[in-house]
């Protein structure tokens, strides 16, 4: 690895499936940026962190993925409002070795959801419950949109896997999966959902945008549903990291 200037990267693990030292070394070479770089750090667990920075003093900034957004928050030193709310982060700026903490989950999910919202897509499920589930939650709030968490753990607004029923999915049709269930290289795998019940009136996302139609995404549009994956939140993302650090 080169004496960067300016060093940007990706925590996470594992991070064989990720698209961001691709964006952003694009991103750099497009718009002649010449004194960044970014890198991904797949850390086994987060305790990893402070030798990492110490490792790499010219680290300006991090994106936290899978399975980090909640246990990184001991390690910073501030939050943003979201963050403070949800209490999971996908986005550090190190500024003067301080560690600021942000959610660009938020403002990815819901600048990518909203064009493809329809009046009837009044309640959803959620599948998952961890960081990212929170930020769609905080976003589904927001736009008044009644939710409950799937799981396979009992939890605050979940249900389990097992209860979703036709009752269930016919009033729930906005059905976000926000587990790793599909991602690269496990695409035969899905959420166990009744998908016998998915319709036309339902809007299915997937997070996951690695591959760009997961096994979730592909059953539940063979029932007629409209579905979305991950790639235009992603992009958003990694455009609002940019400005978080440099800003």
């Amino acid at each position: 690895m080169q004496n960067q200037s300016n060093l940007y990267g990706l925590i996470g693990h594992p991070l064989s499936h990720s698209f961001s030292k691709k964006y952003f070394s694009d991103k750099f070479t497009k718009e002649q940026i010449f004194d960044c770089y970014y890198e991904l750090f797949p850390i086994e667990k987060i305790n990893e962190l402070p030798d990492l920075l110490h490792t790499y003093p010219t680290l300006r900034g991090l994106n936290v993925t899978i399975p980090y957004k909640e246990s990184v928050l001991p390690y910073l030193d501030q939050v943003s409002e979201p963050v403070s709310q949800i209490r999971a982060c996908n986005c550090i700026k190190i500024d003067q070795g301080k560690l600021i903490g942000h959610n660009t989950d938020v403002l990815g999910f819901e600048m990518m959801l909203l064009p493809h919202l329809k009046s009837h897509h009044k309640r959803a499920l959620i599948l998952g419950t961890g960081g990212a589930a929170k930020a769609v939650a905080w976003v589904l709030h927001n736009l008044g949109i009644s939710y409950s968490y799937v799981s396979r753990s009992p939890g605050d607004k979940t249900i389990y896997y097992a209860q979703l029923n036709k009752e269930e999915l016919t009033h729930s049709t906005l059905i976000v999966n926000t587990t790793p269930l599909g991602m690269s290289p496990h695409t035969d795998e899905c959420p166990d959902i009744p998908y016998q019940f998915i319709s036309k009136s339902h809007l299915c996302v997937d997070l996951i945008y690695n591959p760009s139609i997961t096994k979730f995404l592909a059953l539940s549009q063979q029932k007629g549903a409209a579905i979305l994956n991950g790639m235009e939140m992603l992009i958003i993302q990694a455009e609002e990291s940019w400005k978080i650090w440099n800003h």
